[in-house]
């Protein structure tokens, strides 16, 4: 075989829906992350004296572990493009075997869900911390100045809730991948 043309169908479409899955979650995760990232650190660095009245910082564990995974998930996204690259190899030998892809994306699928359990823990977390919050404060939780106590809460729980949807992601590409690899 020396030419794309001449690769079997299957092969084609698995390898076209490995180069889309893999820049579509690629881009989606990394958006994510680096948005995510920019709000944690600004919860920690802009606004230090207000973390530390919520009690937020001990539930900053688990997103920044999220994102860590996040991280690695990424890369891992990054090489479903280079597999497709590989699977479109004109010579046989040197494709990638189904086996060799299903574990490339059951790597990437286990990444995920450590990556979404560990964000969700951390959700909990601030979810617990700021229920806590606002029953202690009772009736003066209206107050303008009695809010800006759960600012870095607020900024770290949104920027939890975007990991988790970039791992939701990653774990719909790798699950449509599974499809395609054995369709």
């Amino acid at each position: 075989m020396s030419n794309l043309s001449d690769l079997p169908t299957a092969v084609k479409q698995v390898a076209n829906a490995l180069r889309l899955g893999g820049w579509t979650c690629f881009w989606s995760q990394l958006a994510l992350g680096v948005i995510s990232g920019f709000m944690f650190l600004f919860a920690v660095f802009i606004l230090p004296d207000q973390m530390n009245e919520g009690g937020a910082g001990g539930s900053l564990f688990f997103p920044i572990c999220g994102l860590v995974v996040l991280g690695f998930s990424i890369f891992l996204s990054f090489r479903y493009t280079r597999l497709a690259r590989q699977l479109r190899s004109p010579t046989d030998s040197s494709r990638p075997t189904r086996a060799d892809t299903t574990q490339q994306v059951k790597r990437t699928l286990i990444t995920n869900l450590v990556g979404i359990t560990l964000t969700l823990l951390g959700a909990e977390a601030i979810g617990g911390i700021l229920l806590g919050e606002s029953l202690v404060m009772g009736a003066s939780m209206f107050n303008s100045t009695e809010l800006e106590k759960f600012t870095p809460d607020i900024i770290i729980l949104l920027g939890n809730t975007h990991i988790i949807l970039a791992h939701f992601i990653g774990i719909v590409v790798g699950l449509f991948l599974l499809d395609r690899v054995y369709k």
